[in-house]
């Protein structure tokens, strides 16, 4: 019985308890695009956020927005990632399907950018766009680190 409970206690901090809603408002649901010109993170337009942390993983942070900047205007002016990897949120996020993203990245029909570097030691924060402006945000090791 006491391992059930703890089993039960475990799988409920994993998956809920440690995650906190990012209110619009936070300094964590601006999202930011690497200009290709500066090489620094510009803020871009975005509605509709919905966001969600964990001070126990910089990997956690999850979020997805909508954006009025057409793909073609984005692909001008911010970098592009390399090796995009969607990391899976938890189920009850439903906003953010890692899967779709990834076929999408995978098929071309979403671009992938680079939203910060270093946002955490070792972690960029990385920002895929669809056609339609769907825009969905991870966090993920930095590529020499992913190797």
């Amino acid at each position: 019985m006491v391992s059930l409970i703890a089993g039960a206690a475990i799988y409920w901090l994993q998956v809920y308890g440690y995650y906190r809603d990012v209110a619009a408002t936070d300094a964590a649901a601006q999202i930011r695009l690497v200009s290709v010109a500066t090489g620094e993170p510009e803020e871009i337009v975005t509605d509709n956020f919905q966001g969600i942390d964990a001070d126990s993983s910089p990997l956690r942070f999850r979020a997805c927005f909508e954006t009025p900047t057409s793909l073609a205007t984005l692909t001008e002016t911010y970098e592009l990632a390399e090796d995009p990897v969607p990391l899976t949120g938890p189920g009850w996020f439903s906003c953010y399907d890692a899967e779709t993203i990834g076929e999408a990245l995978e098929s071309g029909e979403a671009l992938a950018f680079v939203s910060e570097r270093a946002i955490h030691p070792g972690v960029d924060r990385i920002v895929a766009i669809f056609p339609d402006g769907r825009g969905y945000a991870w966090h993920q090791l930095e590529p020499e680190l992913a190797e």
